[in-house]
């Protein structure tokens, strides 16, 4: 990968021959795991100015209808965070002669608190072809990282960074967007289009107070124009209509429940691996090739185009004396070319086998695909493949391998139909089918089950505490920790209709390996396992402890006092807002350099004033908890481990952290 200086550029052609399509990459750390920006992209002429609303792409609004460009949202890496946009640069119009990349921040976050601002730019097969990374960034709130541009009949790359002080609103106006912030309505011009920018977000909870919005007016022209300004919460409006499905289901016709509902697939009869897994392949690369905003949303960030996809299974292929049948194909056609991928399905936790997807491997790259996709029960780290391949460096046609787990499937499905929604009814009634499918005990396809041959040892070790404090096995159990808090984020997420990330507090250069080291020896050590999530739209920080020696799941998360507040009056007006929270939940009083009074919820509702210090010392926070027991097998049943720790995350959600905004909109803020 060529690294290349602000101002700098360089032709894409150059450096692949496969640059057709590209994947757009920004990344940032944050030293307090608090950091985070918004991803946009605008397309612009050569005047450079927007052509229309429809060239402006933001969290609200995106992916175009022509494919050209799709924003395809935050995955978390080993150390932070990153954003992925693919462009497919043979589908831009041919009057775009560059397409902008920038981020920004809002509540007064400033970039200057990030770490490691990074953006990277990929073929389409996933080999990185050029990076650039920002080192002077300060008190800007909004940046542009990069751009495309047209030169003659080729694309290049320019390392901008430059930032604006003024956030997205002052970025949008440079380039032909007129942010007005008028209270009084006024008709707007007919050639003026409307696009909302997006509203600005509530930092760390802090409490903001209604304030109008910005309404942006863009014109081929970038002509100003008056339009009537939004209210804040009124939702962004976005290109048309999405169907979704309503969150509680119709009443049932059926005269008891008895009466099982007809589903479109049904899996009671499924008893072999093998049929789950035909069956499994089958239901869901179909309804990716009918519903077209899952079918890309799996495949774009794999370098796949916005097209035409058609998708089959069992297909015989020439390999040696047998022919070798990949569990399916996948083909999306756009301009007379086609993309190609074979998939390699796994159910009901069993392995994906090295030496089966290297045959895929070789197979696609004589065969000239693009890539080989592993769907399992699996989860894929970042640093920490789930098949080892090796890839032959003498071929020219290269291939990509990527991994899909079946909890990242139903995330994407219920996202699309219980909050994004998608272009008509019968598409949500097919992602429903799917989700019902998927979350049957039959289908075999519930995600990330079992810690791995690890787990039993290295927890009896620690139990009898005779496990050795450089035990390889405790790595392999802090890597299957890693994955077991990645799969409760995308279910979370799935479920709130927000991102669930999880948090590391390593810089982005650090090494993966060593850290799960680090941890091992940790976990040797003191017997616990502990992460971090942060839930998009909370601002809080939930911390996940499973002691191994004591059997509990501890989840808790710290919330600052309000500033200038009466001690007591904090301390009730947070019961308060606790009033749902279940009785056994610890709440603790935080002091400068310690802790202070603690009581479970039950205890403290008559007595709110045990809470505070005796000496009359306020305190500066409160930190809440929920302990519960957790499973002692392997984790492939309902009182497993993995099982375990799912429930209690949920629990401390739905039953603590949704409770406490009435709290935050009186003045506190979580940390």
């Amino acid at each position: 990968m060529q690294e290349i200086s602000k101002g700098a550029n360089v032709s894409l052609a150059s450096l692949s021959e496969d640059a057709g399509a590209v994947v757009v990459s920004l990344g940032w750390t944050s030293a307090t795991g608090a950091g985070d920006a918004d991803v946009s992209v605008l397309l612009l002429d050569e005047n450079g100015k927007v052509r229309s609303e429809n060239d402006f792409y933001f969290y609200n609004n995106p992916a175009a209808a022509d494919g050209s460009v799709q924003l395809l949202g935050k995955t978390p890496t080993s150390n932070g965070d990153e954003d992925r946009i693919s462009v497919d640069l043979t589908a831009v119009p041919e009057d775009v002669a560059r397409i902008v990349v920038a981020a920004s921040q809002y509540g007064g976050a400033r970039f200057g608190d990030l770490d490691d601002l990074r953006m990277t730019v990929s073929d389409r097969s996933g080999e990185p072809l050029v990076g650039y990374s920002i080192e002077d960034a300060g008190v800007e709130t909004a940046f542009i990282f990069g751009e495309l541009y047209r030169r003659g009949e080729e694309w290049k790359f320019r390392a901008v960074g430059q930032g604006y002080e003024t956030g997205l609103t002052g970025l949008a106006t440079d380039f032909g967007v007129d942010v007005l912030e008028d209270t009084e309505p006024a008709a707007a011009p007919a050639a003026a289009a409307t696009v909302p920018l997006p509203p600005p977000r509530e930092e760390d909870g802090a409490a903001v107070e209604p304030a109008p919005e910005p309404t942006v007016t863009a014109t081929a022209a970038a002509a100003s124009a008056t339009v009537p300004a939004q209210t804040r919460g009124r939702a962004p409006r976005t290109t048309r209509k999405k169907v979704t499905l309503p969150k509680v289901a119709k009443k049932s016709l059926a005269e008891n429940d008895s009466w099982r509902t007809a589903r479109l697939f049904p899996v009671p009869s499924l008893k072999s691996d093998k049929e789950r897994e035909v069956r499994a392949t089958s239901v869901l690369l179909s309804v990716m090739a009918q519903v077209p905003e899952l079918g890309r949303r799996l495949t774009a960030g794999f370098g796949a185009p916005a097209g035409r996809m058609q998708t089959f299974t069992e297909v015989p292929l020439p390999h040696g004396d047998t022919p070798k049948r990949p569990d399916g194909v996948i083909r999306v056609e756009r301009a007379g070319k086609l993309w190609t991928a074979l998939v390699e399905t796994k159910t009901h936790g069993n392995p994906l086998k090295d030496e089966q997807v290297q045959q895929y491997m070789d197979i696609a790259a004589r065969r000239g695909y693009e890539a080989v996709i592993t769907l399992s029960n699996d989860v894929a780290l970042d640093g920490s493949p789930v098949v080892d391949v090796k890839i032959d460096g003498r071929r020219k046609h290269k291939v990509s391998l990527w991994h899909l787990s079946w909890a990242e499937v139903a995330h994407q499905a219920q996202m699309l139909i219980r909050h994004e929604g998608v272009d008509n009814a019968a598409h949500a009634w097919l992602l429903q089918e799917l989700l019902e499918y998927l979350q049957h005990e039959n289908s075999g396809c519930h995600g990330f089950q079992n810690m791995g041959p690890a787990w039993v040892p290295v927890r009896k070790g620690i139990e009898d505490e005779t496990i050795s404090p450089d035990d390889e096995r405790a790595v392999d159990v802090v890597e299957s920790w890693e994955r077991l808090i990645r799969q409760v984020c995308l279910r979370l997420g799935g479920e709130l209709g927000q991102k669930a990330l999880p948090v590391q507090r390593t810089r982005r250069d650090s090494d993966p390996r060593a850290r799960r080291v680090a941890a091992g020896s940790a976990l040797c050590a003191d017997g616990r396992l502990s992460a971090e999530l942060r839930i998009d739209g909370t601002g809080s920080v939930i911390a996940v402890t499973a002691d191994l020696r004591t059997g509990k799941v501890r989840t808790s998360v710290d919330i600052p006092a309000p500033e200038g507040s009466y001690p007591l009056a904090t301390v009730k007006r947070l019961l308060r807002a606790l009033a749902e929270a279940p009785a056994d939940l610890h709440v603790q009083s935080l002091v400068e350099g310690g802790n202070g009074p603690r009581g479970t919820l039950e205890r403290l509702r008559p007595e709110p004033g045990d809470l505070l210090p005796k000496d009359g010392t306020a305190p500066t926070g409160f930190r809440l908890a929920l302990i519960k027991g957790m499973g002692n097998t392997r984790g492939n049943t309902e009182s497993g481990f993995i099982r375990g720790v799912d429930a209690a995350v949920d629990r401390f959600y739905h039953g603590v952290v949704a409770h406490l905004g009435a709290f935050e909109a009186r003045g506190g803020r979580r940390g």
